[in-house]
């Protein structure tokens, strides 16, 4: 079985909606998943933004959410999920907004596109107390047995 990502609110390469942006209620999407594999101990989330500042002339990959150690049997994040509502024992990173917490697309420009990466790891990872992406992927490498994308796209009205 292949891991799988998905959300109701948009689909793959579709808008993401407004109401999970700066110009809405700025609330995390639903997200689901299937395909954990059986050996998976613990999996991660990042929502990252490449096409920052500019998709004409990207600089930097903007970072939205960050999330690890959701249990495998976990199947989804609810619409709008806040730290009391993730799966138990998942810890939250920090993005670059500086808070450990989702932050919606808000681009200052174009259209950009947002990745949404599931990682299924072999392990538990230790409480990385609060990591960025960067310190998150150090920890994960050699421990991802696979992953899922989903891609949504938003431009400020």
């Amino acid at each position: 079985m292949t891991l799988t990502l998905t959300s109701q609110a948009f689909r793959q390469s579709g808008e993401i909606p407004s109401r999970h942006t700066c110009e809405g209620a700025d609330v995390s999407p639903p997200l689901e998943w299937s395909g954990v594999p059986a050996n998976a101990k613990s999996l991660a989330l990042i929502v990252d933004d490449p096409d920052a500042p500019d998709p004409a002339a990207p600089k930097m990959t903007w970072v939205h959410w960050v999330l690890y150690n959701i249990p495998p049997t976990a199947t989804g994040l609810p619409d709008g999920a806040t730290a009391q509502a993730l799966p138990g024992g998942t810890l939250e990173g920090t993005n670059d907004f500086r808070r450990a917490a989702y932050g919606g697309p808000c681009p200052p420009v174009g259209r950009h596109r947002y990745f949404h990466k599931l990682y299924a790891l072999d392990t538990v990872l230790p409480d990385l107390k609060s990591p960025s992406k960067a310190a998150l992927e150090k920890a994960m490498r050699g421990h991802v047995l696979t992953h899922a994308e989903l891609i949504g796209t938003y431009q400020k009205r």
